[in-house]
């Protein structure tokens, strides 16, 4: 097994190109994206939040308080457009106030004065300014209903019988993952699932392709002893991947301003991180070593990175659309349960023993049925035949 994976990752090692590619365009490319979307965020968060807001009005001459109001938070009521919802329709405007031609009449007979705010709730770009306009229309309407009433002589707070307030239990590392709960878990498992796919895919199809699988099969080594040496190798170049995945994770989140701090990069939650990811690489790598025997050539084997890619993505989008209570069940179920665990690691919340548990057993125990598929697909003697 030794010499089996000392001579692939010998042949891996030759290939310069490919390894750089192999272990350091991730940990490269991560920063960059970590960094970037740092800088998105917070550019969003400037010029939607601190920025002015123009908001084209309809019918300002006929609340000229209200406009007056929203003045003093920001929100610049300006000119409309000759066809306005023309202007919301094609994204120019992100949203428009539509002030009814009885707002002035039913606002001096005390009635509820007609105020729509025209916009696209499909467009996710604009919903910040759109909130910023409603939180100040609830402000200026809750404003104004008190003061009628104590100009009544009664006192508003009767309006409020119920005095709500709220206790959040969420703990500071929780706050601070929440923003990376949906792309971090996926780039992660992605990265440690297809780790050693480079490797493995040239050491069997490419190998197959080649005929030179054929004299390594003739030698009296056993089946065994050949496909967990090329497992090794691959698990070998993708665990130094990882790591330096992690590694760069770390330090870019020291550079990326408010995004970086909402994560936890101690090296405690690295370690964990790195412990989680472990049995998705052996995972991974057995089941593409299955996959690749059983490929005619390194085409057909590349073929399958398709659908590969697409697989630790299926658990976010089922949380997406129906978020579920973690349960000691979903520790045993591939790709949802590493999910379920990086969001632990995360939010800063303990893992306990027994998840742990389940977890390695199902994740080891999956990788060693597929180990056993592929040192059976070994066994069979069309392997060296190829085309």
């Amino acid at each position: 097994m030794w010499t089996v994976m000392r001579k692939e990752l010998r042949d891996f090692s030759r290939d310069r190109r490919t390894l750089l590619l192999t272990l350091l365009l991730a940990p490269l490319l991560y920063p960059v994206l970590l960094l970037g979307m740092g800088w998105l965020a917070e550019n969003r968060a400037k010029t939607q939040l601190d920025s002015e807001l123009e908001v084209p009005v309809v019918g300002a001459e006929r609340a000229p308080n209200l406009v007056a109001f929203l003045a003093t938070l920001g929100i610049k009521a300006i000119d409309p457009p000759a066809d306005l919802y023309a202007g919301v329709r094609s994204q120019d405007i992100d949203v428009a106030l539509e002030i009814d031609e009885q707002f002035a009449a039913d606002w001096a007979a005390g009635r509820p004065a007609g105020v729509d705010l025209v916009m696209d709730s499909t467009r996710r770009n604009a919903e910040i300014p759109v909130q910023r306009l409603q939180r100040a229309l609830a402000g200026y309407g809750s404003q104004v209903g008190a003061l009628r009433l104590y100009a009544r002589g009664i006192d508003a707070s009767i309006m409020s019988p119920v005095a709500l307030g709220s206790r959040d239990l969420a703990t500071p590392e929780a706050k601070r993952g929440l923003m990376m709960s949906l792309l971090l878990p996926y780039l992660l498992i992605l990265m440690a699932f297809l780790g050693g796919a480079y490797l493995i895919l040239d050491a069997t199809a490419g190998e197959r392709e080649r005929q030179s699988l054929e004299p390594l099969l003739a030698t009296p080594a056993p089946r065994g002893a050949i496909v967990s040496g090329k497992i090794a190798a691959a698990c070998a170049v993708g665990l130094v991947s990882l790591v330096l995945i992690l590694l760069a994770f770390k330090l870019s989140a020291q550079f990326a301003g408010t995004m970086g701090q909402m994560l936890d990069v101690r090296f405690a939650a690295i370690a964990k991180l790195l412990l989680i990811l472990l049995p998705t690489l052996f995972l991974g790598t057995t089941l593409l070593t299955f996959l690749a025997a059983s490929a005619k050539s390194m085409k057909e084997a590349q073929s399958h990175m398709t659908w590969l890619m697409l697989l630790p993505m299926l658990p976010i989008l089922v949380l997406a659309v129906n978020p579920m209570k973690s349960e000691l069940w979903q520790y045993a179920v591939p790709f949802l349960a590493q999910n379920q665990m990086i969001l632990k690691v995360i939010r800063g919340e303990s893992i306990g023993v027994d998840a742990w548990a389940v977890y390695m057993v199902a994740g080891i125990g999956l990788a060693g049925i597929l180990w056993a598929a592929a040192v059976h697909r070994y066994r069979q003697e069309r392997l060296a035949i190829s085309g």
